[in-house]
């Protein structure tokens, strides 16, 4: 069904055979949608699909770690090998999919060594010139916008009328048939995201043309809880120490001084056509303050009489103004504000600059212009962060929930900074600076630790603050203390945090017991040991610390709006027969349209 394809996106899990390894991926997926296998597939996958289809290339989207998921039986590699695109591409955004990304392309070059295999995202970027060598990749698209070098491209692929060459496509980083590696400049930095579209639209009609919607499915539970995003730029304008999407990252691996922005009218549109395929809530990613009040306040004006559920970000404390102004506007939003620490001098050290009182004043005025709920995040692993001070977060929780949390509007969380510092990070690049240690730099280094047997081994650092151990230790204590508050405060049912419970006891019962076979066991009896652990590490592997379906708001009713996607469908059907019944009319469409962007 794959074979009349220009291109199809692979997306692999973290690790290629997870169902295979009995690996205790501790709380690293549990304030996110996916599983612990990081199973949802970047936002890009459907702004590259989009435009790529806008300029006549068929695209198909195949998230390998859904179906691997949902499906014991799903086969990865008959799957790949029944394929026969002109291109694979391959998402190396974030750095826990080293493993999957690289076994896939490597699977995929097995069955089809003519096929050429793309790489892009944040870690190909940065490890493009390490990624290149390995002999089943071809081409690595660099840059945090690859749709239009990727057109180019597939253009060059597709041999289409007025396509460049190689070595004139930007971004690009390639080897030729004589293996010698080109980087070509990194030219192509659009100043807005006008010229894209996050529109879900894409993955509807696609899944229905393909008859495959098993294949598109964002994560694995999403058709139960449909959340979806849109985008308001690409760059941020904070420099957070860990983060490979800060500005510092930015500017390092993409050369930008400042973020692209969409339109706020044609974000107001995003808003508005996500929300038409499905009634869960929809994600507004970024501050939108960052590119100025303004901006802002032409968003509000623009999405005023919009009804749906929506999430919003802060990035520092707000004026109670502007929090009224986004309730007139978005009358059922939930807001997000991740605070990382309690102790203002941790959060400096990370990067944000702001005290305790403006955050709570925030807090206090957010729930006043009539916030649905105010999740509010904060981590473990950071700079100056000793476990004392960890636990001490959660005393901080306490006095947030007593003052806040009355209504059971206040949901506060807690996780661990892992798997890894993020490459391009200023962490990363300056780990002494920040009192970081690295057990990993390279692409391979990282590639191998995620097959450690638990996510203490898993990391790529430590801190001069923290070992790995005791972040392991003051994970799981912050995480029961936590949990303990949360049934106290009726934010979840007795029966629910008892169980949270039982689930932290028990992975701090197994990190232990791995432990010890890591010191002393043979390779034989390591091997039969984690066999006869896997049932159990499985089990507390999804919702370690907290129960991961917290972070989802009610969604009443019908999941997806079915009536809105059967006349989107039939109107699609209705325009393919038109042009099928008029196409011996027609003049031949040119093999190549230049885009209009």
């Amino acid at each position: 069904m794959f074979k009349r394809a220009d291109l199809v996106f692979l997306h692999a899990p973290s690790v290629y055979d997870f169902r295979k390894h009995a690996i205790l991926y501790g709380p690293v997926s549990d304030l996110v949608p996916s599983t612990p296998v990081f199973e949802m597939y970047p936002i890009g996958f459907t702004t590259m699909a989009e435009y790529l289809e806008r300029h006549g290339f068929r695209v198909r989207i195949l998230n390998l770690a859904v179906r691997m998921l949902n499906d014991e039986g799903f086969d990865p590699e008959l799957a790949l090998a029944a394929l026969s695109p002109a291109a694979f591409g391959i998402d190396l955004h974030w750095l826990p999919h080293a493993h999957g990304a690289l076994a896939v392309a490597e699977i995929a070059k097995r069955h089809h060594p003519r096929i050429p295999i793309i790489f892009g995202g944040f870690s190909a970027s940065y490890y493009h010139e390490e990624l290149i060598r390995y002999p089943f990749v071809d081409y690595v698209i660099r840059g945090d916008s690859a749709e239009e070098p990727l057109r180019q491209l597939m253009a060059h692929l597709t041999a289409a009328r007025g396509a460049p060459a190689l070595a004139d496509i930007p971004n690009l980083t390639w080897r030729d048939r004589d293996g010698a590696i080109h980087v070509n400049p990194q030219t192509y930095r659009p100043e807005t995201l006008d010229h894209v579209m996050l529109d879900y639209r894409y993955v509807v009609r696609a899944a229905a043309r393909d008859l495959d919607l098993g294949s598109y499915v964002p994560f694995k539970d999403w058709l139960d809880y449909p959340i979806l995003a849109a985008l308001s730029c690409r760059g941020c304008t904070q420099s957070c120490v860990i983060c490979g999407g800060s500005a510092a990252a930015f500017k390092q691996m993409h050369g930008r001084d400042k973020p692209a922005f969409r339109s706020p009218e044609l974000l107001a549109n995003d808003v508005r056509r996500a929300a038409a395929m499905s009634h869960g809530p929809v994600f507004i990613l970024g501050d939108l303050r960052q590119a100025g009040r303004s901006y802002a306040q032409r968003f509000f004006d623009a999405v005023r009489g919009f009804k749906g559920p929506v999430i919003t970000e802060l990035f520092s404390p707000a004026p109670a103004e502007f929090l009224q102004q986004m309730a007139r506007a978005l009358p059922d939003f939930t807001l997000e504000v991740s605070l990382e620490s309690h102790d203002p001098a941790v959060r400096h050290a990370f990067g944000k600059h702001y005290g305790n009182e403006p955050i709570e004043r925030t807090i206090a005025d957010a729930l006043d212009a009539g916030a649905q709920r105010v999740d509010v995040f904060f981590m473990a692993g950071l700079p100056q962060q000793t476990a004392a001070s960890v636990l001490d977060t959660i005393g901080y929780c306490e006095k947030l929930l007593r003052r806040f949390g009355k209504e059971s509007r206040l949901a506060p969380f807690i996780s661990p900074l892992a798997p890894f510092l993020d490459p391009g990070s200023r962490g990363f690049e300056e780990p002494e600076v920040h009192g970081y240690r690295l057990f990993a730099r390279t692409l391979e280094e990282h590639r191998r630790r995620l097959v450690a047997p638990s996510w203490k081994y898993v990391l790529n650092y430590e801190t001069r603050w923290m070992s790995r151990d005791q972040l392991v230790d003051a994970t799981y204590a912050a995480g029961r203390w936590l949990n303990r508050l949360k049934a106290a405060y009726g934010l979840v049912q007795p029966a629910q945090a008892e169980e949270t419970e039982r689930r932290i006891d028990r992975a701090a019962t197994l990190i232990a017991e791995i432990d010890r076979l890591m010191a002393g066991a043979t390779p034989e009896q390591f091997a039969r040991e984690m066999t006869r652990l896997k049932p159990e590490v499985e089990q507390v592997n999804m919702s370690t610390v907290c129960d991961k379906r917290e972070l989802n708001l009610t969604v009443s009713g019908p999941k997806l709006r079915y009536g809105q996607v059967a006349h989107m469908l039939a109107a699609d059907a209705v325009q393919a027969l038109t042009r099928r019944l008029a196409a011996p009319f027609r003049r031949p469409a040119p093999a190549y349209a230049p885009p209009n962007s």
